[in-house]
């Protein structure tokens, strides 16, 4: 019997099996650099490490109160996405020092922080998810009509969250994320959306139930 030989177009080339990388819904996605990192490498933000006693905190060299708001609340709000020291050091306590200052000047600067509020929660990171939890819970509380404020913008900052929600672990070694400092990723995103139902008046719960189907309302008046 002949055999039927393969032409050469049809012949598999040696060299061309090589790994894939299958990335999924919470694999970490690559980080493009921050305007944040470049200004403070630059030495153009008002802010500087102080150190005291066994940690650090910020030193600024400008009044808080005095600060151009719409500038400088979502370039901090950008740099949630560094997860390098000193970047996210600074990033993270800037912007609780501004939101405890910033009384009125929060609320017309909140259609500014939804893009990289949005943007950090796409890295999938989540060092990069939990810092980004704390802040938005600490800008739900900031101010008057602020929580309510940040409603309209649920379905662009809450579908990764929805991915996440019931994932305390990392893939990798099965301990949980932060758990030296008391708090994991699912646990956190539980944690905030309570926050935004309690701050964001009547139409907060049925607008985060649209984006996570399987929240329940803290809200509810038990029997």
């Amino acid at each position: 019997m002949s055999r039927i030989k393969l032409s050469p177009h049809k012949r598999p080339k040696a060299g061309r099996n090589k790994p894939v990388s299958i990335e999924t819904a919470t694999s970490t996605r690559e980080m493009r650099p921050t305007i944040f990192r470049k200004l403070y490498m630059r030495g153009d933000l008002p802010v500087a490490m102080e150190h005291y006693g066994m940690g650090n905190k910020i030193f600024w060299k400008k009044e808080i109160e005095r600060l151009d708001y719409h500038h400088y609340l979502p370039l901090f709000f950008e740099g949630l996405r560094e997860t390098e020291h000193p970047f996210d050091f600074f990033a993270s306590r800037g912007i609780n020092d501004i939101l405890e200052h910033g009384g009125r000047k929060i609320l017309p600067v909140i259609p500014q922080l939804i893009i990289p509020i949005k943007d950090a929660f796409n890295t999938r990171d989540r060092r990069v998810i939990c810092s980004t939890l704390k802040a938005l819970q600490k800008l739900a509380v900031s101010g008057e009509f602020v929580g309510e404020a940040l409603v309209p913008y649920y379905r662009q900052i809450l579908p990764v969250l929805n991915i996440f929600r019931g994932m305390n672990f990392n893939s990798g070694d099965g301990i949980e994320y932060g758990q030296q400092k008391g708090f994991n990723v699912g646990d956190m995103i539980q944690e905030t959306l309570e926050v935004l139902e309690r701050n964001g008046g009547a139409e907060a719960f049925v607008n985060i139930k649209y984006m996570v189907p399987t929240y329940e309302s803290c809200m509810t008046v038990q029997e």
